[in-house]
């Protein structure tokens, strides 16, 4: 099994690593010609106009559609949450290209900007929760969009209570993004998982594990389970919002 994550710009080291430490063979896909073969893809965290723009660039966006739309599965985080989106709010002028397939309305700039990023600790899914480990996860939120409306096929994992005054949204007339409401940062539909937050910048595999599940073979992904109990052993305690070491190294994800 081969997955490949788009290697255009962003985080898909850090997606590389988490594949390779559950015995994944990680493909960089760069070109139309490297989905070949693949079992799932992973549309990494980063800018996600930029990333829309170099696809475009490189003729990958009628090949990225035609991935999904064959049925493998594909894992958006953060500005590839954006991607697969079927409709996006809140995009600079001139918008982006958008893959679709997910029946989701995104904000682009949910929390606001670059200064508003956070980490927090959310409750595991039930999904997440039967691959081990903690009951709880690690969620970093990095000017992370948010799903402000979805269509009843969505399975919601994840929802983040935002406090009176926290959004950053900028976008009036949404329900979704009146203060003191849940947000939804993470959801799966079909073939398609999509996260507002990157786990590949935390020790916990989980959220990879479960992405490899998604991936046919035999029924279901083989993902070794010494390997999963390794990283779920990984996770540290969540101490305190301010508390963000896993910045000061990531300076791909500084945005304009």
């Amino acid at each position: 099994m081969a997955v490949g994550v788009l290697a255009l710009q962003g985080s898909f080291k850090e997606h590389i690593v988490a594949l390779r430490k559950l015995g994944v063979d990680a493909v960089e896909v760069r070109k139309p010609e490297q989905l070949s073969g693949l079992s799932g893809l992973i549309i990494p965290g980063g800018e996600s106009t930029t990333m829309a723009k170099l696809a475009e660039q490189y003729k990958l966006i009628p090949a990225l559609k035609d991935f999904g739309i064959s049925g493998k599965p594909i894992w958006g985080t953060c500005a590839g949450l954006i991607f697969l989106a079927d409709k996006a709010v809140g995009q600079k002028i001139g918008g982006q290209a958008l893959l679709g397939g997910l029946d989701c309305t995104v904000h682009r700039n949910y929390f606001g900007s670059q200064l508003n990023s956070f980490e927090t600790e959310l409750p595991a899914p039930p999904a997440l929760a039967e691959i081990g480990g903690s009951e709880n996860f690690r969620a970093v939120f990095i000017r992370a969009p948010a799903i402000v409306d979805a269509g009843p096929n969505v399975e919601v994992l994840a929802a983040l209570d935002v406090p009176s005054g926290e959004s950053g949204a900028s976008s009036p007339g949404n329900e979704a993004e009146e203060k003191g409401q849940k947000v939804i940062v993470a959801v799966r539909q079909g073939n398609l998982l999509a996260t507002a937050f990157h786990p590949e910048l935390t020790g916990d595999t989980r959220w990879h594990s479960l992405f490899l599940k998604m991936v046919p073979k035999g029924g279901k992904a083989d993902v070794p389970v010494k390997a999963v109990e390794e990283s779920a052993s990984l996770i540290r305690p969540f101490t305190d919002p301010k508390d963000l070491p896993v910045f000061r190294d990531a300076s791909f994800l500084v945005f304009e």
